[in-house]
């Protein structure tokens, strides 16, 4: 590609123009996630006296890392054009055949954490490859996986363990350093911080990299954009959604077994609805539903204001019922908020 041609020398391709600041940050899918990040900040820094406190910013963080984990691979999957509501299950999934694997086989529990991640990676590449295989939408593949999963889960765990939850497998070999890998805290003056922040704040760098210095990210953004298109200049559309699902799977796996090392027994219940949080906060972030646009610090940012509002409710001392009407509120105001960033950006080209 040539910045300038033998017809027009000087002129230089409006693509590789220089941008002021300004419109560069315009640009960025997470902007209206940061101004929304900042005024629910600032509202509950007033209503909360104790929102302030260094105590509270621990407990804050681990309530955005839980949301942000999953967070992140499902911005990259929106991104690329595609939903998953079987996300929220699927971390309960992989709790469940870690814990009664280990215990049934009576084996170190790092045998079961390594079947629950090879289980975990095929209920993804089945999304992903049905949804390439059949062309159906992927609200249709993921919500009969997401059907059939809720069953599995109760059925299985009621017919091996006789009631709705696993058995207790804190006193098995390996507990502790699973415990130590996914479960694990320490404190920092009087900041109590969960290893779950470091795994959030890992996979937004590493999806981040993917995303803008790989040519894996701009398969994803074209992908999204118009998967069509993408395929006529070569992109492998199909493999590249496939591996989108896997790392949703990957990222279940994770927050998975910290839902089982933090308690060593699993809900079979557990993990429903949790898929509209996820794409709640993907969405807040900047992502379009309609893909090919947004970014994983996004994704944190609207996992940041999950987790700012859901803890500022308490400290607040409101009653929790209210804290779905506010992420209702939160999610249409980014909505709004976003899209006229995006036109105003657009409009500035």
């Amino acid at each position: 590609m040539s910045v300038l041609t033998a017809n027009d020398p000087g002129e230089l391709d409006e693509r590789l123009a220089p941008r002021s600041l300004t419109r560069r940050l315009l640009g960025r899918p997470e902007l209206g996630a940061v101004v929304g990040a900042a005024a629910v900040f600032v509202f509950f820094s007033i209503v909360a006296d104790s929102f302030l406190q260094a105590s509270s910013l621990g407990t804050v963080l681990y309530a955005s890392s839980t949301i942000g984990i999953m967070a992140v691979p499902v911005a990259l999957l929106m991104i690329g054009g595609e939903f998953d509501l079987s996300a929220g299950v699927m971390v309960t999934s992989s709790a469940l055949v870690s814990s009664m694997f280990s215990y049934q086989m009576t084996a170190n529990v790092w045998v079961g954490v390594g079947v629950s991640l090879l289980v975990t990676l095929a209920i993804g590449a089945f999304n992903g490859v049905m949804l390439v295989r059949t062309r159906l939408p992927s609200f249709i593949i993921t919500l009969g996986t997401f059907l059939m999963l809720t069953g599995l889960n109760l059925g299985v765990t009621k017919l091996i363990s006789g009631t709705v939850s696993t058995k207790s497998i804190g006193d098995m070999e390996g507990f502790p350093t699973a415990r130590d890998l996914f479960a694990s805290h320490w404190t920092v003056g009087s900041v109590d911080l969960q290893v779950t922040i470091l795994w959030w704040l890992g996979l937004v760098a590493v999806a981040t990299w993917v995303l803008l210095r790989t040519r894996a990210g701009n398969w994803i953004f074209a992908a999204g954009g118009n998967a069509e298109a993408a395929r006529a200049v070569g992109v492998p559309v199909a493999r590249t959604k496939v591996g989108l699902y896997m790392a949703v799977a990957f990222c279940a796996w994770i927050s998975g077994q910290h839902l089982l090392f933090s308690f060593d027994v699993v809900q079979s219940g557990e993990g429903v609805g949790n898929e509209f949080l996820y794409i709640i906060a993907a969405v807040i972030g900047g992502c379009l539903m309609t893909g090919g646009y947004g970014s994983a610090f996004g994704s944190a940012v609207g996992a940041f204001i999950f987790g700012m509002t859901s803890k500022g409710i308490v400290y607040a001392q409101w009653n929790p019922d209210w804290f779905k009407f506010f992420l209702g509120v939160m999610l249409l105001i980014a909505t709004l908020l976003n899209a006229v960033v995006r036109l105003r950006a657009e409009a500035n080209k």
